[in-house]
């Protein structure tokens, strides 16, 4: 938020202690979703804090948020005046987390106001700040929300976008809470940045993530394809849209759920995610190619399963080129200063052959690793080295794929206009 203090003015937490949450609950219907946000956050190790409105009170009770949060609930401004809750809650937090946001709630946090402990505590809070809308479709869309979650990311806020799927009665549309579980996630990276969480680096940009594997079919039931998880790919988008991006995250071929916040467009062969990453890139800022693209597919394909013939040996498949997705995003840019970054999977010679792939597709930053049936691909964790075009290399060490994530959006930052 404007005006935040350095971090290290903020009260500060034993090392030892539990990072420490405040769960603000306004009145929504999608109230009872914040319950498993909730038993998430505690039963990670969150000291978690409740703060719900009145309104939010009349879709789900204070004893509920009691019993899952083990704590007392923080309900009313003129309760325990000698410990001046409506200021010390926000100044003693680690993060925030309105889950859900309606319109009114992000109206008063945008205008400042101050009527109820919630937004007390919005005011006070000089830590990360994040907000998980849910509401109709038409009032997400009205200018004057629109207006003011502007507004809120320009000071600093996260505001996750809304997920699209069926509202309340027999509605659809963009508008319903994030999956809880992504709301966690979102909450996760952010705690885990520390007092850099504090700087929405990435706010108003538009970033492209690609993910997974292509395949490329040979029938109705085989294709080519490779080991890729999507795992890397998602990490990376899911650590933008922390970080305050609105991300384009092109899948191929995963099975894993979306982040919160993140426009997710599927696509299954290589030529679909040339098209699909073509159009993301148009004005986008950045463009991260994590995915494991093929460099081949069948030159035919059978439009029925091709069957074995006793006594015959298989016939050949003749394949062709796949078109090369990161040297053409590089060499026809959507604008002047957007930056593009590669992934190159090397099972020898790993830094060799990553400069050479770096002069040769033009991207400004190419993640290089070494891959193998146990390395990287499907696993949690990662280590790399960033080769930037600027003759920079940066080692990334042994650790989680979100850190890895984290170090890509750094140099991407830096470089950005």
């Amino acid at each position: 938020m404007d005006g935040r203090p350095e971090p290290e003015q903020r009260e500060a937490a034993h090392p030892s202690s539990p990072p420490r949450v405040v769960l603000g609950v306004s009145g929504g219907i999608a109230a009872y979703k914040a319950c498993e946000l909730l038993r998430r956050l505690t039963e990670s190790g969150h000291r978690v804090t409740v703060v719900p409105t009145a309104a939010a009170l009349h879709f789900v009770g204070e004893a509920t948020w009691a019993a899952l949060s083990g704590n007392r609930v923080a309900t009313e401004t003129w309760e325990s005046v000698h410990e001046v809750p409506h200021v010390r809650i926000g100044q003693q937090a680690d993060l925030v987390v309105v889950a859900p946001a309606t319109a009114d709630l992000l109206a008063k946090a945008a205008h400042g106001l101050a009527d109820d402990l919630l937004t007390n505590t919005l005011l006070t809070a000089r830590c990360p700040v994040v907000f998980a809308p849910a509401m109709h479709t038409e009032m997400w869309e009205h200018p004057a929300t629109q207006e003011n979650v502007a507004t809120l990311r320009r000071r600093g806020a996260l505001v996750i976008e809304p997920a699209v799927g069926r509202l309340t009665g027999v509605d659809t549309g963009k508008g319903r809470l994030p999956d809880p579980a992504a709301i966690f996630d979102s909450c996760r990276r952010i705690l885990a940045r520390g007092d850099r969480a504090t700087v929405t680096d990435l706010a108003d940009r538009h970033v492209v993530v690609s993910a997974g594997g292509t395949r490329e079919p040979l029938d109705p039931v085989r294709f080519l394809g490779n080991r890729s998880s999507g795992k890397q790919g998602y990490a990376l988008a899911a650590t933008a849209a922390a970080r305050g991006a609105r991300v384009t995250l092109l899948a191929a071929n995963t099975e894993l759920p979306d982040p919160a916040g993140v426009d997710v467009v599927r696509v299954a062969t290589a030529v679909q995610l040339r098209e699909a990453a073509l159009k993301a890139a148009a004005d986008a800022d950045a463009v991260v190619m994590a995915a494991a693209v093929a460099d081949f597919r069948p030159a035919e394909y059978a439009t029925g399963k091709i069957k074995k013939v006793e006594g015959q040996e298989p016939a050949p498949v003749a394949l062709v080129r796949n078109p090369d997705i990161l040297a053409e995003l590089a060499a026809h840019r959507g604008h002047p200063g957007q930056i593009v970054v590669g992934f190159a999977a090397e099972t020898d010679q790993v830094l060799a052959n990553g400069r050479a792939k770096l002069a040769r597709k033009g991207c400004d930053l190419l993640v290089v690793n070494e891959v193998g049936e146990r390395k990287v691909f499907g696993g949690d964790t990662n280590e790399a080295v960033i080769l930037g075009a600027d003759g920079t290399d940066t080692p990334v060490p042994y650790g989680p794929k979100d850190a890895l994530a984290d170090a890509v959006w750094d140099l991407v930052a830096a470089r950005l206009p």
